[in-house]
């Protein structure tokens, strides 16, 4: 990849950090109360220039720490209230990483442990768990996957709190 496909990577993924950071704040501030979370944001752009500054907002690796360690320690299927439940159990690795791209090799772990979990709306539910769970509970002992959830998309995962579908019983 050529260092401007990088940055421009970088840009995009930074942008949709803020965007959705909004959206989780206000869904995560509303959970567990009366309140219903409200769905819209407000998001005031950054101004970039090339000159602004040549340190960048956020380092990103160069090199993963964690290439040769497994992410996932195991998984787990259980019985649930409303249907099947993956337990996904993250190795002290998987909740630490924070290289570019890793959720994909993370759930190519979780599918080689489980194949039963690839099934429509599951592995946005693991990449919500992968990019926002591990911020909002970073010691949770399991990401919960059910497959019984509908498949609404990424986004709509994220501003369900990762349950699209209901909270989790």
């Amino acid at each position: 990849m050529t260092q401007r496909n990088v940055e421009r990577t970088r840009a995009v993924r930074l942008g949709a950090v803020l965007l959705c950071c909004g959206t989780l704040a206000t869904t995560v501030g509303a959970c567990g109360s009366d309140e219903s979370p409200s769905l819209t944001t407000t998001v005031t752009p950054i101004a970039t220039t090339a000159a602004a500054s040549s340190t960048p907002l956020a380092a990103v690796p160069t090199v993963d720490p964690y290439a040769d360690m497994p992410l996932i320690d195991h998984t787990t299927w259980t019985e649930g209230v409303d249907g099947p439940r993956l337990l996904v159990f993250p190795t002290q690795a998987g909740r630490h990483e924070t290289f570019p791209d890793t959720e994909e090799r993370a759930w190519q772990e979780v599918l080689a442990e489980s194949p039963d979990a690839d099934t429509p709306g599951m592995r946005d539910q693991f990449v919500c768990h992968w990019v926002w769970a591990r911020m909002v509970q970073p010691n949770k002992e399991s990401w919960n996957l059910e497959p019984w959830r509908p498949a609404v998309g990424y986004q709509a995962t994220v501003q369900a709190s990762c349950n699209p579908g209901g909270p989790e019983r």
